[in-house]
């Protein structure tokens, strides 16, 4: 059995260390980005691939063949592909449920990119803020300019904090207590307050004041600037950065305020116009409930709810013990669950204007640094079997136009740390889904900070009009996903 086994994990790797140089060559030669449901399969090893694979029984309940995918990349190597991103599971998950020859299959569905070109539009972008948020994004951003995006991150404006702010920016940049170090090198240009993170020069501008700022002096034009300070969350504070010099729109990481657009990527990105110059990206909370709020809603009907979510502690709350304007934030973040309100369920019909005035909810917060939950407390307008429901969320979380929004598992022994760095907005906990009569309720994890900062950059890249085509298709009308 252990020979069995040996010989088995040596058959994968030998699979996988075929298929690395091809998603190499086609990443370098075609600009095409290769993932597994999601997970993406640029600047990987060979047991990454393997892992990619396995993980794809959480999703369809059977891990992935390498023997199914590696076909796939051979065939694709030889098409002549323009930029695209494909999805190698969802692809095999379709030609099952096809048949006919692969390649002719593979140029049905890839027919709209065959032949095209390999380059897109270059956006610049620019964080203004580098707190938790702001990392997260240079690291997507970062890694994100490797796989060519369109979304380049060209400058990041903070206050100064002394005469050694540089090398504490650049080592909170590498060095992360929950999402781990830079996946790559950083270095320092103290002379022209520069950082070089894999290759790529990102100017550091001091600056109190946004209105002043004079971007085009460092070549950026055009710009869109991401503020996740929070300072400003209604369009006459955020139009400040308008009157830079460079800065074209703005994105702000935080619920806004007035008539600012709430937008919650999968679900309301399309309502973003061409002339649409300062919009807001909701909350973590929001953008975790939103999608699976709309998967429900649009095959059972919600007659009213209550969400409760579960919230790791943030940068708001004290440490220890102390003054705070907020109720009960005062009190110490490590050492108390600490009840709070939320405007994250009123916040949904802001996206979502069908659950208005449908949903109420509070948060907790609790002693823990990142990943939380969002517990989903839903009377139905019929009545759900639970096996109906999961088999439902499972198949919008893998063939539907949220699936980069819904996650799914089923696994009696995930925690919370498991979750750290997904890129989804929530991932439904099918084990712990409850059903009776008309009522419904879901557990939903989401990393508040990675996942979030995924459907920020998601939605600024639409901002800047760079949509890069996308493989296969989204096929909300599939056979797999239960019908009314």
């Amino acid at each position: 059995m252990a020979a069995q086994a040996h010989n088995d994990w040596n058959e994968r790797i030998a699979l996988a260390q075929q298929m690395l140089p091809l998603l190499g060559q086609l990443h370098r030669n075609n600009n095409v980005v290769t993932s597994v449901f999601g997970r993406l399969l640029v600047n990987v090893s060979d047991v990454d691939i393997i892992k990619s694979h396995r993980y794809a029984r959480h999703i369809t309940e059977h891990e992935l063949p390498l023997e199914k995918t590696l076909p796939i990349v051979q065939e694709l190597v030889a098409m002549n592909l323009g930029t695209a991103s494909i999805d190698l599971g969802h692809l095999v998950t379709l030609h099952d449920e096809q048949g006919g020859d692969l390649g002719e299959f593979l140029k049905r569905e890839l027919a709209d990119v065959i032949g095209t070109s390999t380059e897109h539009k270059q956006t610049d972008v620019v964080l203004y803020g580098f707190g938790r948020i702001g990392r997260l994004l240079a690291r997507i951003l970062i890694d994100h300019q490797s796989v060519d995006t369109g979304c380049r991150l060209r400058a990041i404006v903070v206050r100064k904090n002394g005469e050694n702010d540089l090398t504490k920016r650049a080592s909170l940049l590498r060095r992360d207590s929950v999402h781990g170090p830079f996946h790559g090198s950083i270095s320092i240009d103290h002379d022209n307050d520069i950082l070089w993170a894999n290759g790529t020069p990102i100017q550091i501008i001091y600056s109190n004041d946004p209105a002043t700022v004079d971007y085009t002096r460092y070549g950026i034009n055009d710009a869109v600037l991401v503020d996740n300070t929070g300072r400003w969350r209604d369009r006459e504070g955020l139009g400040q950065h308008l009157k830079s010099t460079g800065v074209s729109k703005v994105l702000l990481t935080a619920p806004g305020k007035g008539d600012v657009k709430n937008i919650v990527y999968g679900i309301n990105h399309d309502v973003i116009e061409a002339d649409d110059t300062i919009l807001s990206a909701a909350s973590c909370t929001t953008n975790a409930i939103t999608p699976v709020l709309k998967a429900v809603n649009d095959r059972y009907g919600v007659e009213f709810g209550h969400v409760e979510t579960v919230h790791s502690f943030t940068n708001d709350q004290n440490l220890i013990d102390n003054f705070h304007k907020g109720s009960r934030r005062g009190r110490a973040a490590t050492l108390n669950m600490v009840l709070t309100e939320t405007g994250a369920a009123r916040a949904v019909a802001k996206a979502l204007p069908e659950l208005a005035g449908k949903l109420t909810g509070n948060a907790i917060r609790v002693p823990t640094p990142d990943v939380s939950m969002a517990v989903l407390n839903l009377t139905l307008k019929q009545d759900v079997d639970r096996d109906e429901v999961n088999n439902y969320l499972r198949s919008v979380s893998l063939l539907s136009g949220l699936r980069q929004q819904i996650g799914y598992i089923e696994s009696p022994e995930v925690v919370s740390t498991d979750f750290v760095g997904s890129t989804h907005a929530g991932i439904v906990d099918g084990l712990a889904t409850i059903a009776q009569d008309n009522h419904l309720v879901l557990y939903v994890w989401y990393d508040n900070e990675f996942g979030y900062s995924s459907q920020v950059v998601r939605v600024a890249a639409k901002m800047a009009n760079i949509q890069q085509p996308t493989f296969p298709s989204d096929w909300t009308g599939a056979s797999a996903i239960p019908a009314n």
